[in-house]
């Protein structure tokens, strides 16, 4: 038997453009951070705060805890993260917000 049926096929990125994207500008980042404080999403501040001061990986951002950056109530200066993807550490300093 011959089946010989044709299946049409059309890829996820067929027309967009793929590879690295362009880093955010300056006012691009303030745009977001003005945005989530008068939205008072905290959480989501200090999220991309630490992205952005960090440069860590969002698998790695997500993976974070508290202890990895504080001890009990103090909060460390400085902290220390593998990274998952290439086994590397990463130093940040943690600064306070004024």
């Amino acid at each position: 038997m011959n089946f010989s049926t044709q299946i049409s096929f059309t890829p996820w990125n067929k027309g967009k453009l793929v590879g690295q994207k362009a880093p955010l500008r300056l006012r691009d980042i303030w745009a977001i951070r003005v945005r989530l404080q008068l939205a008072k999403k905290t959480r989501d501040l200090a999220l991309f705060n630490l992205a952005i001061d960090s440069k860590l990986r969002g698998c790695d951002l997500v993976n974070l805890r508290v202890w990895d950056i504080a001890h009990g109530a103090c909060i460390s200066p400085r902290a220390i993260v593998m990274q998952q993807k290439t086994h590397r550490p990463v130093q940040f300093e943690i600064t306070e917000h004024r």
